[in-house]
C-alpha cells in the first residue's frame, strides 16, 4: 500500500492550497516511507508516499507521468493481474520503463479510460489526471479495501488516503453530529459521511470525475447476487476451491518479503494452506495472549503451521504489552474508531513488519459466508425451533444476570439477552440490534439536546436495505458486506497495518470469490449446525481436524480490567471528567456518569465498549479539534 493526496483548483483562490501538498504527503509517511513525490502544475497538485512492493527501484516512484507528459497517475494499492495487461499493451507498441504495476495501470487508463476499472483485479485507490481535457479521475476498489476521502467546495476539490492528509489543507473542522450519533451506536462511522461535515468517503466500487464543472460520482461495481445459481454442493465446493486458489496465487506477487497472518481459525488457515502450495516455507505469524487463555488460540495456529511446514513465529503478549501499545493506536486514529481489537492488529502488524512487508489475511470470509455468531442467530430467528421459545421464556432472567464479554458465562448471558430481544423484531430492526453496540435511545440521550436531534433516527446510518427478492439471510450478509466489512473490519486492518508500513492482502475479497458467495443458496453458507458451511467443508480434508467443532472466540482486549485499574485515574479525572465534558458541550455528563457507575458495578454489560468509544473520541478531539 501507499498514500495518495492532492487537490484540484476550480479558481485562483483554490490554487492557494497547493502549498499544503508537501505537508499532506508527509502526514502519510507511515503508509509510504520509501519515497515521496509531488506533481503541481496548472490547476492540479498530486502527492504520493510510496511503500515499495513491486519494482522497488526508483523507476517505480510516483507520481507516474507518461512519455507525452499529458497523463499523470498516483496509485495506492496492488493491480494483481497487471502482467496480463502489460503484455497486451506491449502489443500496442507501449515501451515500459519500469516493471511496476503502476505504469501498466497508467497506460491502461490512457487506452481504456473509465472502462479500465472493469479489468483491474486488485485493491486500490488512485487519482489519474488527463491534462488534455483537464479532468481528474479518482476511483476506489470494489470492496473498499483501500480508503479514499475527499473535501469539496466552490474553490477546490481535495482528496487523500487518510483524514490526516485532508486536514493538512486547512479545511474547516466542523463535527458531523449525525456521524457521531452513528459512531456511538456502532463504535465506527459507516457510509460516505465522515466525522467532519463536507468530508466524504468515496464508497467501494465508485469513481469520481472532477473538472471545472464540478464533480460527478458514479458506481462501476456492485456484488452480483445471482440467486441460487448453484444447486450441486460438490460442484460449488470445487468452484470455491479453484476461485480461492487463484485469488491466493495472484496475491503472492511481490519483490519484498511476504508472509501470512495465522490465527488458528478456519479463514486464515485456508489461506495458509493454499499459499503453501505455491510458496515453500511460507512465513506465518500469530499472536498469543499470556494473560487471557480463553482468547489464546496459538495452539491451533501451530497445528496448521506444522501441517503446512511454514516458518511460523508466535508473538506472545501480556496485558501489559497491549496496554503499552494503547497510546500508539489512539494517536494514529484520525477519525473516531473504537473496535478495540485494533490494538491486537496493531501489535501483530508491528511484529510482522520486522520480518515481512506484505502479509496475507483471511478478512472477508465471515461477512460473505456467514461466520459470526449473529449469523447463526439470524438463521435461528428465520427458522425458529424449541430453543427460540426457551430463550424467549428466559428473557426476564437474562436481563438480570451479569453480562460482559470478558468471561465465557457472562458473554453467554449477554448473547441470550440480545437473542431474546431480537427474535421478536422485524428483520431490519433485528439486523440493526445485532449490529450495534449502543441503542438508538442511548445515543440520543448521550448527545446534548439541540445537536441535530430532530434528524436522529436509528436508520440514519448507511441505509440497511432488505430486498424482498432475496432471503433474509442473504440480505443480512449483503448488508454486512456494505457496512461492517468496509467501515469496521477493513478500516481496522488498513489503519493498523499502515501505521506499521505493512501491506495486507485479502484473497477472500477477490471479486470473483465474492460474486460466487452471493450465488449460493442459504444452506450452503449457514445451516442449523454450521456457520460458513461450504468454506469449512471444502477444506475439511486438508486442515487439522482440531480446528473444527470449537467455538469462535475472536479476541477481546481486557478493557474492563484496565478501566477499573491502570486507566481509571485518566478516565475519571481527565478524559471523561465532569469539567472536561462540560467544557466540550457535546455530551450529557449525567449519562457519562451513569456509564462510569455501571462500569464499577457487578454487571458492567456493554458499558465497557461504550466507554472505550468515548475514550477514542475524546483522545481524537484533543488531538484534532483542540
Amino acid at each position: 500500500m501507499c498514500g495518495i493526496t492532492g487537490a484540484f483548483a476550480f479558481n485562483e483562490e483554490g490554487h492557494k492550497i497547493f502549498k499544503f501538498t508537501e505537508n499532506a504527503v508527509k502526514s502519510l509517511n507511515k503508509r509510504g516511507p520509501d519515497s515521496h513525490g509531488i506533481y503541481s502544475k496548472g490547476n492540479i497538485s498530486l502527492g504520493h508516499s510510496r511503500l515499495s512492493i513491486i519494482d522497488t527501484s526508483d523507476y517505480g516512484n510516483q507520481p507516474f507521468i507518461d512519455k507525452s507528459g499529458n497523463y499523470i497517475l498516483i496509485f495506492n494499492g496492488e493491480f494483481y493481474n497487471y502482467l496480463i495487461h502489460r503484455e497486451e499493451l506491449k502489443k500496442d507498441g507501449i515501451e515500459f520503463k519500469s516493471k511496476s504495476d503502476t505504469e501498466v495501470l497508467l497506460y491502461l487508463l490512457i487506452k481504456e479510460g473509465i472502462n479500465a476499472l472493469e479489468k483491474i483485479n486488485g485493491c486500490f485507490s488512485f487519482a489519474f489526471y488527463n491534462k488534455k481535457n483537464n479532468q481528474l479521475l479518482l476511483a476506489r476498489d470494489r470492496m473498499g479495501i483501500n480508503p479514499l476521502l475527499y473535501y469539496y467546495d466552490n474553490e477546490k476539490f481535495i482528496f487523500g488516503s487518510e483524514m490526516k492528509s485532508i486536514i493538512e489543507y486547512k479545511i474547516p473542522k466542523n463535527i458531523n453530529f449525525n456521524s457521531l450519533y452513528n459512531y456511538l451506536q456502532l463504535n465506527y462511522i459507516p457510509g460516505e459521511n465522515s466525522i467532519f461535515e463536507n468530508v466524504k468517503r468515496l464508497k467501494p466500487g465508485h469513481y469520481i470525475k472532477v473538472n471545472h464543472s464540478g464533480i460527478e460520482i458514479s458506481q462501476y461495481y456492485k456484488i452480483n447476487r445471482t440467486k441460487s445459481k448453484f444447486t450441486d454442493y460438490i460442484h460449488a465446493q470445487n468452484t470455491l476451491k479453484n476461485l480461492l486458489n487463484n485469488a491466493v496465487k495472484t496475491r503472492l506477487i511481490s519483490d519484498v518479503p511476504l508472509g501470512a497472518f495465522l490465527s488458528g481459525g478456519i479463514d486464515s488457515s485456508v489461506i495458509v494452506a493454499l499459499a503453501s502450495q505455491h510458496t515453500k516455507h511460507l512465513n506465518t505469524f500469530s499472536i498469543g495472549f499470556k494473560d487471557e487463555p480463553f482468547f489464546d488460540e496459538t495452539n491451533y495456529a501451530e497445528l496448521v503451521a506444522k501441517k503446512f511446514n511454514t516458518n511460523h513465529t508466535v508473538f506472545s503478549l501480556s496485558n501489559n504489552d497491549l496496554l503499552h501499545n494503547l497510546r500508539s493506536v489512539l494517536d494514529y486514529i484520525d477519525e473516531p474508531f473504537a473496535d478495540s481489537s485494533a490494538i491486537a492488529v496493531h501489535i501483530l502488524s508491528m511484529h510482522t513488519r520486522q520480518k515481512a512487508t506484505v502479509a496475507l489475511s483471511g478478512d472477508g470470509a465471515d461477512e460473505m459466508f456467514g461466520g459470526y455468531n449473529k449469523h447463526m442467530a439470524h438463521y435461528k430467528a428465520i427458522n425458529p425451533g424449541v430453543s427460540n421459545k426457551l430463550v424467549g421464556i428466559g428473557a426476564p432472567i437474562w436481563k438480570m444476570l451479569p453480562k460482559s464479554r470478558n468471561s465465557k458465562l457472562s458473554n453467554l448471558f449477554r448473547q441470550l439477552d440480545r437473542f431474546a430481544t431480537g427474535i421478536n423484531l422485524s428483520p431490519i430492526e433485528r439486523y440493526w440490534l445485532w449490529a450495534a453496540q449502543g441503542s438508538n435511545k442511548y445515543a440520543s440521550n448521550l448527545l446534548l439536546k439541540g445537536l441535530c436531534k430532530d434528524t436522529y433516527n436509528q436508520y440514519t446510518i448507511e441505509p440497511v436495505n432488505f430486498d424482498n427478492e432475496y432471503s433474509e439471510l442473504d440480505n443480512v450478509l449483503h448488508n454486512d458486506m456494505q457496512i461492517v466489512l468496509p467501515y469496521d473490519m477493513l478500516t481496522k486492518v488498513d489503519l493498523m497495518s499502515m501505521a506499521n508500513s505493512l501491506e495486507v492482502r485479502t484473497p477472500f475479497l477477490d471479486h470473483n470469490v465474492v460474486d460466487f458467495a452471493f450465488s449460493l443458496p442459504d444452506d450452503f453458507r449457514v445451516n442449523s449446525k454450521l456457520k460458513k458451511r461450504i468454506l469449512q467443508d471444502t477444506f475439511r480434508d486438508i486442515l487439522p481436524k482440531e480446528l473444527y467443532n470449537r467455538p469462535k472466540h475472536g479476541f477481546e482486549v481486557p478493557l474492563l480490567k484496565w478501566f477499573k485499574n491502570e486507566l481509571w485515574e485518566w478516565i475519571d479525572s481527565d478524559i471523561l471528567s465532569k469539567n472536561y465534558i462540560y467544557s466540550q458541550n457535546i455530551f450529557e455528563y449525567k449519562e457519562v456518569l451513569n456509564l462510569k457507575k455501571q462500569l464499577k458495578s457487578k454487571n458492567p454489560d456493554d458499558s465497557v465498549a461504550k466507554i472505550w468509544a468515548l475514550i477514542v473520541f475524546q483522545n481524537w478531539y484533543k488531538h484534532y479539534i483542540e
